[in-house]
C-alpha cells in the first residue's frame, strides 16, 4: 500500500454513510487511520491542510496513534509535537483538538517544561486555549494535576463555551486524583464561573455536594 496523503484522502473520500444514516462512521475513519499508521510526517502535514474535515480527523488520529505507540522513537514524538504546534490553525474545532492533544502535546511534556501550555492558554484563538487545557489529560493520568489546576485558574472565566467545557471536564478528571484540591477550587470559583464549568467539574461528586455547588452558581445568576 502506498503511504501518501493523496492515497489516504482518496480512501476517505470513497467512504459512504451506512444505510439509514447521513454521516460516515467515525469507526471507518479510525480504521483507515490504523491502516495508514506509518504515514510520514510530511504527508501528515499535507493532510492537515485539507478542507475535508474527515481527512483532518484521520490525520490527527494517526498522529495520536503514532505518539502513543511504544515503538515510536522520542525524536519522532518530538517531531509530531512540533508539527502539531505549527499547525494549530488547522486544529480549530473541538473534536479535532480532543482527538490527540493529550497524546501528541500532553504526553510529550510529561518530563519537560510546560511553558508552551501557558502560551497557548493566552492565545486569542479559543481552540488553542482548548488545546492547552485538554493536553493536561495526559499529565493528570500520570498523577500530575498541577498544570490542570493552574490553567483552570487562568481560563475559568473564559468567554468561549468550548473552553468552558474543557475546563470543567479537566477539573473533573483532576478531581479524581486530588479531590481536596478540586473542592477548594470550587469553593473559590463555583459562584462566579460559567455554569457549564461547574456542571462538568462536579459530575462525579456526591449528589448533595454537587447540588450545593450548582445552587451557589444559581444564586449568583446564570451566564
Amino acid at each position: 500500500m502506498t503511504l501518501t496523503a493523496a492515497a489516504f484522502t482518496a480512501r476517505i473520500e470513497a467512504l459512504r454513510p451506512p444505510p439509514g444514516r447521513d454521516r460516515v462512521r467515525m469507526g471507518d475513519v479510525f480504521g483507515l487511520a490504523k491502516e495508514f499508521g506509518d504515514l510520514p510526517l510530511a504527508e501528515l502535514d499535507i493532510l492537515l491542510d485539507s478542507g475535508n474535515h474527515l481527512v483532518r480527523v484521520g490525520a490527527l488520529r494517526i498522529m495520536g496513534n503514532q505518539a502513543g505507540a511504544k515503538r515510536t522513537s522520542e525524536s519522532t514524538r518530538a517531531d509530531l509535537f512540533a508539527l502539531y504546534l505549527r499547525r494549530t490553525d488547522r486544529i480549530d474545532t473541538w473534536d479535532l483538538v480532543d482527538l490527540s492533544a493529550h497524546q501528541v502535546v500532553g504526553a510529550h511534556l510529561r518530563d519537560k517544561p510546560r511553558d508552551v501550555l501557558y502560551d497557548l492558554a493566552r492565545s486569542p484563538h479559543w481552540w488553542e486555549r482548548r488545546i492547552a487545557m485538554f493536553a493536561t489529560l495526559a499529565l493528570v493520568r500520570a498523577g500530575d494535576a498541577d498544570d490542570t489546576f493552574a490553567l483552570a485558574e487562568m481560563l475559568v472565566d473564559d468567554p468561549h463555551e468550548y473552553v468552558n467545557t474543557v475546563v470543567g471536564g479537566m477539573l473533573r478528571e483532576a478531581g479524581k486524583h486530588d479531590r481536596a484540591r478540586l473542592l477548594a477550587f470550587l469553593d473559590e470559583h463555583a459562584a462566579t464561573a460559567p455554569r457549564v464549568v461547574v456542571r462538568f467539574a462536579t459530575e462525579h461528586l456526591e449528589a448533595e455536594e454537587r447540588a450545593r455547588y450548582l445552587a451557589a452558581r444559581r444564586a449568583s445568576g446564570d451566564s
